[in-house]
C-alpha cells in the first residue's frame, strides 16, 4: 500500500513490497526459529549480537534492520550513546575489546577488501582472544542470521518500526 504525503507529493510504502514470505515458504519460520535458538545459547551476550546485527543493517543500508535492531537494543536498556556510536565504532570509547572485535568481524564479512582477504588471520586471532570456539561459532551464526534476513529486508522492504506480523502485503 502506498501513501502520498501532502508536502512532497511522493508516495511511500507502508507495507512490504513482498507478500508474507512465511505464507509462501512455511519452512522459513523453522529456519528463523533455529537461527534465533542457536544464537541464544548464552555464549555471546545478546547485547553484542544486537550491536553486530545493527552494524550489519547499517552496512547494507536497510532502514528496516537498523530500526529493528536499534529498537531491540533500546528495549534491552542499552544506552543511546552506545547505540548511536555503532556507526562509528572504530574510534568510539563506548565499546569493550570483545565488542570491537565482533563489530570488526561483521564489517569484514560484509565489506569487500580489494587488498586482502576479508577476515584476516590477524582479525581471527584477535577474535580467539575474546571468544572461545563455541562463542566464536555463535557470533559467526549471529552474523549469518542477520545475513539470512538481509535479502528479505532489502528486496521486500518492510516498513520500519511496524510489527513483524503487519509487515507483509496481502
Amino acid at each position: 500500500m502506498a501513501v502520498t504525503t501532502a508536502s512532497s507529493g511522493k508516495e511511500t510504502m507502508t507495507t512490504s513490497r513482498l507478500p508474507d514470505p512465511t505464507k509462501l515458504i512455511p519452512e522459513l519460520d523453522q529456519v528463523g526459529a533455529a537461527l534465533f535458538a542457536a544464537t541464544a545459547n548464552g555464549s555471546v551476550s545478546p547485547t553484542t549480537i544486537g550491536l553486530v546485527q545493527l552494524r550489519a543493517g547499517q552496512i547494507v543500508g536497510s532502514t528496516y534492520l537498523t530500526v529493528r535492531h536499534t529498537t531491540g537494543l533500546r528495549t534491552a536498556g542499552e544506552p543511546e550513546d552506545r547505540i548511536t556510536a555503532v556507526a562509528s565504532w572504530q574510534d568510539s570509547p563506548h565499546f569493550t575489546a570483545p565488542e570491537r572485535t565482533a563489530l570488526a568481524l561483521v564489517e569484514a564479512v560484509l565489506t569487500p577488501n580489494p587488498h586482502t582477504e576479508r577476515v584476516t588471520d590477524d582479525l581471527y586471532t584477535r577474535a580467539t582472544t575474546h571468544y572461545d570456539d563455541k562463542a566464536l561459532t555463535t557470533l559467526t551464526t549471529a552474523i549469518g542470521q542477520v545475513c539470512f534476513f538481509i535479502p528479505l529486508a532489502l528486496i521486500g522492504k518492510p516498513f520500519p518500526g511496524k510489527p513483524v506480523a503487519e509487515q507483509w502485503r496481502d
